[in-house]
């Protein structure tokens, strides 16, 4: 079966589209028996933590995305350290460096929330899912420096850095999951990464409700039912048989995330 471990079903984007449980239908339809909802703040984690307890094919990660610190209140990364502890939390994400935007937080509170909740994966003995736009260098140093705090490892989510840099993120224990953009005509650079990657380091993931892959490039909302399309795309641009690569990409996935079932 397709899994999509990094997606975002927590918005109001997919009540165009019949509202979530029609959404995980279609998904479920289209083969994608597993879907990780990433937080990116609290009250998303809150409830992509709801929409696990509520289907058994969905499983969730709780942190503060980059970008979205500005929402940030002290006490809640306490809230976010309960919801780590539930069964179906398979990870601290997403978290990480965001300079895209000239209005994003300040790079100073950025890293200082990228550190403590590092600090909370490694307390928890959980993988983190790193976000990191226009912030490569920084990203890469960053974690060297703290190595010791990647104790469960973790999951680069939608690649897009250079493939040069894949040796370096790949000796800190990461690994590499690509979406939509892989699919995408002049995308050859995150094309080469998914040819040179590992396969046991190999993920997939639509970053729904965005990203939309070929050959619906365009549609919103990307589901999760269209993971289908970016792992079928890997399978051909690594030169693999699909139902071996499929089933390698589900054993990553329960082997990062080990509350997987």
């Amino acid at each position: 079966m397709y899994i999509d471990v990094h997606c975002h079903l927590t918005g109001d984007e997919f009540e165009e589209v019949g509202g979530v449980q029609e959404t995980l239908k279609r998904a479920e339809e289209n083969g994608v028996g597993l879907v990780v909802c990433s937080g990116f703040d609290l009250p998303s984690s809150k409830r992509a933590k709801e929409l696990a307890e509520n289907y058994d094919n969905v499983y969730f990660c709780a942190g503060f995305h980059p970008s979205e610190l500005k929402k940030y209140n002290e006490g809640d990364l306490d809230e976010i350290r309960a919801l780590c502890n539930h069964e179906k939390c398979v990870a601290v994400g997403e978290i990480g460096l965001d300079y895209h935007f000239d209005d994003n937080p300040s790079p100073e509170l950025q890293r200082e929330l990228f550190h403590r909740q590092l600090e909370l994966a490694d307390e928890l003995g959980l993988p983190v899912v790193i976000h990191s736009r226009d912030a490569a260098q920084e990203t890469l140093e960053f974690l060297k420096e703290r190595k010791g705090l990647l104790s469960q490892g973790g999951l680069m989510h939608c690649y897009s850095y250079s493939p040069e840099m894949l040796t370096d993120f790949i000796g800190l224990g990461l690994r590499f999951s690509f979406g939509g953009p892989c699919t995408f005509k002049n995308a050859k650079k995150v094309q080469e990464c998914v040819q040179r990657i590992p396969a046991p380091l190999l993920l997939s993931e639509t970053d729904c409700p965005y990203l939309t892959p070929v050959p619906f490039r365009g549609t919103f909302p990307n589901e999760p039912k269209n993971v289908k399309h970016v792992v079928d795309y890997m399978a051909e641009l690594r030169n693999e048989n699909l139902e071996e690569l499929k089933t390698q990409i589900l054993a990553n996935a329960k082997d990062l995330f080990f509350k997987l079932k």
